[in-house]
């Protein structure tokens, strides 16, 4: 008995117990420093691999990147250039130009806008942020899924062809994007462990601020939030009133600064996008454009991972498929569609193409050097080759700028002959070179309309000749794509003009434009 009392004591100095040091991982004070190291070493790569993606990114998507922009924001701090009849129908706000004239106002200040750094600097911005996103992507991923599938998601993440050729220019679009993925590191998902209300809801107001169409991207959410939301009026008055109203007044604010009366553009973008159906005028395509062409081109070689990742994690993250499928849905009742568009689904995307690769065991390895090589085919033909013209044929023009030691010979005067808004402008030469292009607005019902390009296009010969019925009216020099040459030839040597200088541009003719640019001058 006594062996047995002395067995129960608790509380006898003499058989202090001792515990182990616990090693795990999970619980020792190395923890987060190891986490950290890590997560400091994939943010160190990424922001050089966005680097190297802005400099391999060297030919032009879409006339957006630049006129929505750097033209504006090039006005805005220089007081001249060109704004485009949006922002004389107040349709686009001035918070996105603002943020990069911000910097170019220091350029100026400094007495460093160089043309080539009023040309890079804001890409090179948008890499920055752009791998700020990405670090972000990669922290939520570790919280949502294992170490192994985290890290397949994330290279299925850089390796897309799609945002590499996108996440660097300055296009609202890829702002959109980037914020959309930052605002999902913070977004209430099951499981994830990051989760603010107010974060991700300033990032999305922020979002609709730049392009008001991230309100289609993230209405499945902000429903599936409130749905889950156990006080979801506290949700509603503390969270969603207060922020998006912050959100329109000090974009309403920024707005009226600049167009110097009261614009509500977020009003004005939807009245003639949507009601009015203005960006029909651009071009249309039918209703399934997007699910047997535009979904295959942008998510590209990923597709297959995609599938697959959708019949293993269909339930798990049903929210994020949703929202894929709404994206593109709703994009499809719209009749001008671009690629661009649905740009914002790749970060959902990817997060079913890295659980399909991590389960593919065996065949892992070999799908994941199929999937680096084919996208980086695609990523650098379309960021060095395709569609480059436009861009150099610029630079080429930039020499014009500098003065002539020939009094006697004339100021230079560029012509575009060219399809509306095919190259930057004065944000990619930086002097007040005396430059036109055809114009192309959309009927606005406004007297007396007429569509420049449309007129010119239909009869170019007859157009040259009412336009300048006199030799000393002329411009100088005309850039205009291979295609137009031969039917406006007779109009080049009777005004002797001379080709001085061919441009690759693209192998792929189409309709006005073509595979090269020439330039002439007249002597």
């Amino acid at each position: 008995m006594e062996n047995l009392r002395s067995r129960l004591k608790f509380g006898s100095k003499a058989e202090d117990v001792k515990l182990r040091k616990r090693r795990s991982l999970l619980y020792s004070k190395e923890d987060g420093t190891l986490l950290n190291h890590g997560i400091l070493r994939v943010a160190v790569f990424t922001v050089v691999f966005r680097l190297v993606n802005c400099l391999l990114v060297q030919t032009s998507f879409v006339p957006d990147e630049y006129w929505q922009s750097l033209e504006v924001a090039h006005r805005m701090v220089f007081n001249y250039g060109y704004l485009t009849w949006e922002w004389k129908a107040g349709i686009r706000g001035f918070t996105y130009p603002l943020f990069f004239a911000f910097f170019y106002k220091i350029l100026h200040l400094l007495n460093y806008d160089t043309v080539y750094l009023l040309i890079w600097l804001p890409r090179v911005v948008q890499a920055l942020l752009a791998a700020f996103a990405d670090v972000k992507f990669f922290s939520l991923l570790r919280t949502l899924e294992t170490e192994d599938t985290a890290r397949w998601t994330f290279f299925c993440h850089l390796c897309s062809w799609f945002s590499w050729f996108c996440c660097t220019r300055t296009l609202t679009n890829t702002t959109e994007t980037t914020l959309t993925c930052l605002a999902l590191f913070y977004f209430p998902l099951p499981g994830a462990k990051t989760s603010s209300s107010g974060k991700y809801l300033s990032l999305v107001a922020l979002a609709v601020v730049v392009r008001p169409t991230a309100l289609i991207v993230w209405f499945p959410l902000l429903l599936y939030h409130f749905w889950q939301e156990e006080n979801k009026l506290r949700l509603v008055t503390r969270s969603y009133i207060p922020i998006g109203m912050s959100a329109v007044l000090i974009s309403a604010l920024i707005d009226c600064l600049f167009y110097e009366k009261w614009t509500l553009v977020q009003f004005n973008f939807i009245k003639f996008n949507i009601l009015h159906g203005v960006a029909g005028f651009y071009g249309s395509h039918p209703w399934h454009w997007y699910f047997t062409q535009g979904f295959a081109v942008v998510v590209g070689p990923h597709l297959p991972f995609f599938l697959h990742g959708c019949s293993l994690a269909f339930r798990k993250y049903k929210i994020l498929l949703a929202t894929v499928v709404w994206i593109v849905g709703v994009y499809s009742l719209l009749p001008h569609k671009e690629f661009r568009f649905i740009y914002p689904v790749l970060p959902f995307c990817m997060i079913f193409c890295g659980i399909s690769l991590a389960r593919l065991k065996a065949w892992r390895r070999p799908a994941a050097a199929l999937l680096a090589v084919s996208n980086l085919v695609l990523a650098l033909y379309t960021g060095l080759v395709h569609q480059r013209g436009t861009l150099d044929v610029m630079d080429r023009l930039h020499t014009l700028c500098e003065p002539t030691v020939d009094p006697a010979r004339p100021q230079s005067d560029v012509l575009f002959l060219m399809p509306c808004h095919s190259t930057p402008y004065y944000s990619h030469v930086h002097c007040p070179l005396k430059m036109r292009i055809l114009e192309c607005p959309p009927d606005l019902g406004e007297d007396g309309y007429f569509e420049e390009a449309a007129q010119f296009y239909n009869n170019p010969l007859l157009w040259l000749r009412t336009s300048f019925p006199y030799k000393s009216s002329l411009p100088t020099h005309l850039v205009l794509f291979d295609v137009l040459e031969k039917e406006i030839s007779t109009f080049l040597q009777g005004n002797n003009f001379t080709r001085t200088a061919e441009i690759f541009h693209s192998h792929v003719a189409e309709g006005r434009v073509g595979g090269s640019i020439f330039i002439y001058e007249r002597h």
